[in-house]
């Protein structure tokens, strides 16, 4: 007989049936059980909201290093977690601990007392609640789907921050670039600033008009600030001068751009200098082109790279293909697990020039998984080479034997790098 599972294990267990749909986007079911909750909401510290399509996790990494680094004490709310749900919610600078995590996940599903609300709704709410409980200086809270009907957009904050849009989960948001990046621009609030990352210009164009409309000031990249790289330095120049400072601490050409939204947020709040290197220098984004240095996959590797990745859409692909491009060569396989609610090919097709093979997977304990054989049939079709692998070590360990000096990346979603974590570790 299986052990009857308690803490907040068996809370959040018991919160995945309250509603049949993982994703239902309203706010009325978020908005009823906050009011149950006297609004905690309106008692957290000054917010900075994250909205966007990818960089939305970096971004607030490197912002909340800086605040850090300025003697500033930081919340932060993510999602979805890698190994374990207590990575969603940090408490001024620490992750929530398993009491903490227990009390306000009880005390949301009381309060709920049975109604239909989603996974989501109820697990973001029970972190409103617990920033509400704890003293610090700022609240770092990143959307977890579009914007306008997400969970996280019940606050006015401080400032907004859209990241690049692009396209994914058009299911939820629309067909559109200009469609999605309405949804995103849903968090602006009147009069609030917001800083906007590089953007398609139909989607910056409803971003600006949403703006304007709210009399929001916006502050954009390529017109109010400047982000590039000079003799392997980060230069970032804004109305209030030049940053001459180190290059990010996460590795790739898109992470310039993420670093140049959190610069621009920093800027904006007074930090200084000081402050803003430590954003570069500091920031730490687990399964964002991340380097397993050691763990039994590690182990399994031998002298194999093994490198992880969560990215799982059109614009990852090309951002993860820049970067092994410019990576020192080594022959490049795959280890590929996505889910079934995302462009596939659109992912897989800036890799195809890149690596000699994909081993496809499924993704353990996921309703949503493709299967491999139709992620293997997904990457033949765009031309890369394909096998199918039963786990994630059982690929690894067939790349090492055929190609001991192989550098392999295995990316498609982040329930998969969750996956991995937890494996290298255990």
């Amino acid at each position: 007989m299986t052990p009857e599972r308690s803490g907040s294990d068996a809370i959040l267990d018991k919160m995945m049936a309250l509603h049949p749909k993982i994703i239902d986007l309203t706010l009325d079911r978020v908005w009823r059980l906050l009011s149950a909750l006297d609004d905690p909401q309106d008692r957290i510290p000054p917010v900075i909201h994250i909205a966007g399509t990818n960089g939305k996790g970096s971004t607030q990494a490197m912002i909340r290093a800086g605040l850090e680094a300025a003697g500033k004490s930081v919340h932060a709310y993510t999602s979805p977690h890698l190994a374990m749900f207590h990575e969603r919610i940090r408490l001024a600078g620490s992750l929530i601990s398993e009491t903490a995590l227990t009390e306000v996940l009880n005390d949301c599903y009381a309060a709920n007392d049975g109604e239909a609300i989603t996974y989501f709704e109820i697990t973001t709410v029970a972190g409103l609640l617990a920033f509400s409980r704890t003293p610090a200086d700022y609240t770092l809270l990143e959307v977890g789907l579009g914007g306008r009907l997400d969970a996280t957009n019940v606050v006015t904050p401080a400032i907004s921050v859209i990241t690049p849009v692009d396209l994914d989960h058009q299911q939820f948001l629309g067909d559109t670039l200009a469609e999605i990046a309405g949804e995103k621009a849903g968090i602006i609030k009147h009069g609030v600033p917001v800083v906007v990352g590089k953007q398609h210009d139909d989607g910056l164009n409803v971003i600006e008009t949403q703006a304007a409309r709210l009399g929001a000031p916006v502050l954009a990249y390529g017109q109010h600030w400047h982000v590039t790289t000079e003799h392997g330095r980060l230069v970032f120049q804004d109305e209030l001068g030049l940053l001459d400072l180190p290059l990010p601490a996460l590795l790739g050409d898109h992470q310039i751009e993420n670093a140049g939204m959190a610069l621009a947020v920093l800027r904006y709040l007074g930090c200084d200098e000081t402050a803003c290197a430590a954003a570069m220098t500091h920031a730490d984004w687990p399964a964002r082109m991340q380097r397993l240095t050691t763990g039994k996959l590690v182990e399994l590797a031998g002298d194999a790279e093994l490198w992880l990745d969560g990215g799982h859409n059109p614009a990852a692909g090309r951002a993860l293909s820049k970067l092994l491009t410019d990576l020192p060569p080594r022959p490049t396989h795959l280890i590929c697990g996505m889910l079934n609610t995302k462009e596939i090919g659109g992912f897989m097709a800036p890799l195809a020039n890149i690596a000699e093979s994909l081993t496809a997977v499924s993704i353990p304990g996921e309703a949503a998984t493709l299967s491999a054989e139709e992620t293997a049939n997904a990457a033949e079709a765009v031309g890369l080479r394909s096998e199918t692998a039963t786990t994630v070590a059982e690929a690894i360990t067939t790349i090492s034997n055929e190609t001991p000096n192989a550098r392999i990346l295995i990316c498609g979603s982040l329930y998969l790098a969750g996956d991995v974590i937890r494996a290298n570790t255990t």
